[in-house]
């Protein structure tokens, strides 16, 4: 994980893998724009980088170029991030396990111990 040397403006790679999980590639998508960004450090909001991710796992970046210019996805991208906020999320990437949320970058071990929380039964974690 490298990180990038700019900070994207997220609407049209939101809306892309909106586009992306319509046409039943959600995870390649996902997948392919989370290397381009961590790995590559290139820029998610430039169009030109989305037609190549969209290309990569064979969607027609045309008609997905045409969806973002006409904000087709849009309404659906803001319904999802008014939905996080009424559930307390403010950062990306949030985890929730169980009953605990938490946000940003973790090492390995913290993932191992929400788990460990969860399968071991009831908890009494408040979301935070």
């Amino acid at each position: 994980m490298r990180p990038p040397k700019v900070t994207p403006n997220t609407n049209y790679i939101l809306e892309a893998t909106e586009y992306a999980q319509q046409q039943g590639k959600f995870l390649e998508f996902h997948h392919a724009a989370y290397k381009t960004y961590w790995e590559d450090g290139e820029d998610l909001g430039d169009l030109a980088v989305i037609k190549s991710i969209a290309e990569r796992v064979l969607l027609d970046s045309d008609e997905l170029l045409h969806s973002l210019e006409n904000h087709s996805y849009s309404h659906t991208v803001m319904a999802q991030y008014q939905q996080a906020l009424e559930y307390g999320i403010k950062g990306i990437p949030t985890f929730l396990v169980g009953n605990l949320m938490f946000t940003g970058a973790h090492p390995y071990e913290i993932f191992q111990s929400a788990m460990s929380k969860f399968l071991s039964g009831p908890d009494e974690t408040a979301v935070a």
